[in-house]
């Protein structure tokens, strides 16, 4: 419950890598050229990342990572969003910076101006709409407790986490003290899986972080699987149902299944055309859902409103929304 004699002034903060994305078409044959995975994310170093930089060509610069992804959709939305993440004081932390602004997200994170440079990912997408990703953390990671703007925390409905920023010792400090005031504000805390092989390096602490923490919890099927040792997705979801009361499960093209206190809810996905890039459909269903229950709509309807997001976002390349979300949103949810 949100504590009464202290009325959020946000709906949602959230805590994740700062990260340039670089989107850029290719096909099958140069990815094997460069023996990446198709539909992968590789962790790259700096002098990789700036070859591959280098490489690109048709490309599109936004800021990215997965939190920050879902907030510039909650601020598309037309919800108050900030966002708290690390660059460096170089020209891809101004890209950052200037980009995640203009979505309406606060972003006030100094920038460092030592250590490595501002995180990017290059995005190979190809004409499957299959990402693969490459990506190089950089000052991304250095978030420390002494970052977080703790008034920023108190102040939102919703703190969301994101679960890549697990890999740092320092970033994982931030989470759960930044965690530990959203409930002692009367917060929801809500926390992204990320990536199964994140899980699968923190898999007790995180199995730790959802049952004493989380309130709202989004994954997918392989993570969720992952995270329980598991093949099986509804074995999973079974002892999910005991850990926590709400969480969103997407499971790809057949939309996704919404835990409630203790039932399965399967949402069906919108179909608006011809899938082009997957890039940011999680994170932007996320966002969504976040929004819809940061305003008190039911859980249902709320992942209802986050599978509008993600089926539109995947016709098109990128992870910022070329199409008023509202009038589409508004125009489904009528029909």
């Amino acid at each position: 419950m949100t504590n009464k004699t202290n009325a959020a002034s946000l709906d949602i903060v959230g805590i994740g890598n700062a990260i340039v994305d670089v989107l850029t078409t290719t096909d099958d044959s140069f990815l094997k050229k460069l023996s990446f995975d198709k539909g992968s994310m590789t962790l790259i170093d700096e002098k990789k990342a700036k070859e591959l930089y280098e490489m690109t060509t048709n490309r599109i610069q936004k800021s990215g990572g997965s939190v920050a992804n879902s907030l510039a959709c909650v601020a598309q939305l037309g919800g108050k969003a900030a966002f708290i993440g690390r660059v460096r004081d170089d020209k891809l932390g101004e890209i950052f910076t200037e980009e995640i602004s203009t979505t309406g997200t606060i972003f006030k994170t100094p920038p460092s101006s030592v250590g490595p440079s501002t995180a990017r990912c290059i995005i190979f997408v190809t004409p499957d709409a299959q990402r693969t990703m490459c990506t190089y953390l950089g000052a991304s990671v250095l978030l420390e407790p002494k970052d977080i703007d703790l008034s920023l925390v108190r102040e939102a409905k919703i703190l969301y986490l994101e679960g890549y920023l697990w890999d740092n010792p320092a970033a994982k400090n931030a989470f759960i003290k930044a965690a530990e005031i959203a409930k002692n504000a009367g917060r929801k805390v809500a926390l992204s899986l990320s990536d199964s092989f994140c899980v699968s390096r923190h898999r007790e602490s995180f199995i730790k972080l959802v049952e004493e923490h989380i309130d709202i919890l989004f994954a997918n099927e392989d993570e969720i699987t992952n995270l329980y040792e598991t093949s099986s997705l509804s074995n999973a979801l079974e002892k999910l149902k005991k850990k926590c009361d709400l969480a969103a499960i997407t499971i790809g093209e057949k939309g996704s299944i919404l835990i409630s206190n203790g039932k399965e809810i399967k949402i069906d996905p919108f179909i608006l055309g011809k899938a082009i890039d997957t890039t940011g459909a999680g994170d932007l269903y996320a966002g969504a859902f976040l929004k819809g229950y940061a305003d008190g709509l039911k859980p249902e309807l709320s992942a209802k409103i986050g599978s509008i997001c993600a089926g539109q976002i995947v016709t098109q390349l990128g992870s910022r929304s070329n199409t008023d979300l509202l009038n589409l949103i508004n125009s489904h949810l009528e029909a």
